[in-house]
């Protein structure tokens, strides 16, 4: 299944997110670590694009990895994320961003836990909601 694609202008997406949300998600900015929201959470439910209300993880997949910031070794499946090469500030990572609307959410390394998938996303909480599964 496709997912259609959320596309904004920048003045839309300023006139939507807060200065700090649009930093992260827009100039793919990064939060201070252990500053984050939703850096020591551990109640139930799925975290969603700040940006498109996309969904990206859960909280099946979320560990505490001491990085600083919200980490999971998985992503919700094939429409929530993808990936592409960043090679700023003279290194070479993996940015991931949200398959909707191509905002940055963080990196992936490959450094999470092997008895999983072996995948650390690493990820900004600027960039994302959290709804527990008490929500409707």
């Amino acid at each position: 299944m496709n997912t259609p694609e959320v596309i904004k202008t920048d003045e839309e997406w300023k006139n939507i997110l807060t200065d700090e949300e649009y930093h992260v998600l827009r100039e793919a900015g990064t939060d201070r670590p252990f500053t984050g929201k939703y850096t020591d959470t551990d109640d139930n439910g799925n975290y969603y694009c700040k940006a498109c209300g996309n969904l990206l993880f859960t909280s099946d997949t979320k560990y505490h990895s001491g990085c600083g910031w919200p980490a999971f070794y998985d992503n919700a499946g094939n429409s929530a994320v993808e990936m592409r090469v960043d090679n700023s500030f003279g290194m070479a990572r993996i940015e991931v961003l949200c398959k909707k609307c191509h905002s940055h959410l963080g990196h992936v390394f490959e450094d999470g836990p092997r008895d999983k998938t072996g995948l650390r996303y690493c990820i900004n909480s600027s960039s994302i909601d959290f709804k527990d599964s008490e929500s409707k």
